[in-house]
């Protein structure tokens, strides 16, 4: 191939916009490490100099071009963000090498790989050309087919498994139309030039149709320009514009495998993680505040586009929310929305005289024979006794030696407070419980309540061991302690929010009921486990709003009528109650109900 020319004015416009993004990044991305604590800074340091870097490259590879979690969501969604990630990224790559290798005294131009069939003319073809004229060509139509796709996904997006779709902004508006006319604009400039500067089966293909309009060459410099002008927009737009999320997202996987958490310290990684939500809309449909209570505006991908934009409604969104973590569980790119609505929260201070001392609280006292376990059922089991009972009947039967924590009631775990904002007094009754737990010389302290069970495991920082029930339970089974017998009963469960997501318990619960009846799967187990509704997360959901959630989620759960529906959570149960003609039972009571107790 031979030179045509070096320069031409039309390279303008892509230019400017090409460096306005590089230095936009180069300041942003200083202001983010700037921002993250040393301890993090270090993090990040031993991040990038190991083997995790190694990681992180295959994460980036996997989830910002081949979009491997929303394959898993929907095939057709995947594909349509795959092949213009990837599609684009080969392109960008295969110009570069085709300049590394025709025109290697102009690498140093940064327009030169974009705007390369417009300065170079063929005079001979080989293999190496002809096979890199057929990737570029092959990788514009996966391009091409992907925008196709995006067009088509705004007037159908249920094609492509979703029901709701994000509403946008100026700045989204701006950047995705002049993205989408990017790769056509592309298509038509090199179709026009393929008779000078070479081609293969689809810009060849398209320059036959066209050459009788374009036989004079200065007809294609319109198309030429129309196509740097398309470029320079976007790279303008794209940090105004939800498409901020290409460069963020890849220093946000960088950031979380090097150990960086989000955190109310740490506004660095905070500001990443809220600059790379691409406002795909995945988190709408598993929004139960949307798609039960019809609470459009509270979803997390306008919250977090709230946030970014400073708007006045932020903090009511993220006091609304039930911080259940469904957004999160759905989020391609795994950003912790529900740890920044926390965050929001905990930027509020509590009036001043509203300290709270908890000298009502019972103090410590030292027994000489230490207990085995520690029962604490915690303030939702006192309000729905029949379970704090029936673990008692169970406790007897399997002569476990045990002391009721807070069987006078009174005490709180604290994580209500801390959910709340209201860190300061959270912190001071936690240091309270922890006097009364190491006195107590017990092994194992069980809880009843998975918001308990959170609190004691995440926060507390214990030296014994805390139990769910659900485990200890299993624990009681399997040693032989207790023998429930089976019934020809069909059972469904509900995975708690606390207990399944954000505790990882799937297992234990599900044989312990195994061992009592059978027990129906549903398309909400596990992972995709869905809201009660009654979540302690939203301090301004009314009881209208939280009753149409349940009752939602009961009816989706007892779809195939079955004898009764498993909690494993008092709040739940709680919730749950009166809102289906089903049965409702916490997984202790049917274990009590399934044993030969006097």
């Amino acid at each position: 191939m031979q030179e045509r020319l070096s320069y031409d004015p039309f390279v303008l416009p892509f230019t400017f916009g090409m460096v306005y993004i590089i230095v936009y990044l180069i300041v942003a991305m200083a202001r983010v490490i700037n921002a993250l604590p040393k301890e993090d800074k270090q993090r990040l340091a031993k991040g990038i100099f190991s083997k995790k870097i190694f990681i992180s490259i295959k994460e980036i590879f996997l989830e910002c071009l081949i979009h491997r979690k929303i394959f898993k969501h929907n095939k057709w969604l995947g594909f349509m963000h795959m092949s213009i990630a990837f599609g684009w990224f080969m392109m960008i790559l295969l110009a570069h090498i085709e300049v590394k290798l025709y025109a290697p005294t102009r690498f140093n131009l940064p327009y030169y790989p974009i705007f390369f069939r417009y300065f170079m003319m063929e005079t001979e073809t080989t293999l190496r050309g002809g096979l890199l004229f057929f990737l570029m060509d092959f990788f514009l139509l996966l391009t091409l087919t992907g925008v196709g796709m995006a067009m088509y996904k705004r007037i159908n997006k249920r094609r492509f498994g979703m029901r709701r779709t994000t509403r946008l902004r100026l700045g989204d508006t701006i950047a995705m139309y002049t993205l989408w006319a990017i790769f056509p604009l592309r298509l038509l400039a090199e179709s026009f030039t393929s008779n000078v500067s070479g081609g293969s089966f689809l810009t060849r293909g398209f320059g036959l149709v066209f050459e009788n309009f374009v036989s004079n060459p200065d007809h294609t410099l319109p198309i030429w320009w129309a196509y740097s002008i398309a470029l320079g927009i976007f790279m303008v737009a794209l940090p105004h514009s939800r498409f901020m999320h290409i460069p963020t997202e890849m220093l946000l996987i960088v950031l979380r495998n090097s150990g960086i958490k989000v955190e109310k310290k740490n506004k660095g990684i905070a500001t990443i993680s809220i600059y790379s939500c691409s406002r795909c809309g995945m988190c709408l449909d598993p929004c139960q505040m949307v798609s039960a209570a019809r609470l459009n505006n509270r979803a997390s991908v306008y919250f977090l586009r709230q946030v970014r934009h400073k708007e006045k409604e932020t903090e009511n969104t993220a006091n609304a929310c039930l911080m259940c973590g469904r957004c999160v569980q759905a989020c391609p790119v795994g950003i912790d929305s529900c740890a920044i609505k926390q965050n929001v929260r905990d930027q509020r201070s509590l009036p001043t005289g509203t300290e709270q001392q908890y000298s009502y609280l019972p103090q410590p006292i030292a027994s000489e024979i230490k207990p085995e376990i520690l029962y604490f059922a915690g303030c939702m089991t006192h309000l729905t006794p029949g379970i704090k009972q029936s673990m008692e009947a169970i406790f007897k039967h399997a002569n476990v030696n045990y002391q009721f924590m807070d069987e006078k009631g009174s005490i709180c775990c604290g994580r209500p407070l801390l959910l709340a904002g209201q860190t300061a007094a959270g912190e001071r009754l936690i240091e309270t419980n922890k006097k009364i737990i190491a006195e107590s010389g017990a092994k194992i302290l069980v809880t009843s309540c998975p918001i308990c069970y959170r609190a004691f495991n995440e926060t507390y920082n214990l030296p014994i061991k805390v139990l769910h029930h659900t485990e200890y339970l299993e624990r009681l089974i399997d040693e032989g302690r207790i023998k429930p017998q089976k019934s020809l009963k069909n059972f469904v469960y509900h995975d708690s929010c606390e207990l399944s997501r954000y505790s990882n318990i799937y297992k234990q619960p599900r044989n312990v009921l195994r061992s009592i009846a059978y027990l129906q799967p549903t398309p909400y187990d596990g992972k995709d486990g869905i809201c009660c509704g009654g979540s302690i997360g939203s301090t301004l959901l009314t009881s209208t709003q939280r009753r149409k959630i349940a009752i939602d989620a009961a009816n989706k759960l007892t779809e195939k009528q079955p004898d009764c529906l498993v909690t494993s959570c008092p709040l739940c149960k709680k919730t749950f109650d009166n809102t289906t003609a089903t049965d409702v039972k916490d997984i202790a009571q049917v274990v009590k109900e399934a044993l030969i107790i006097e």
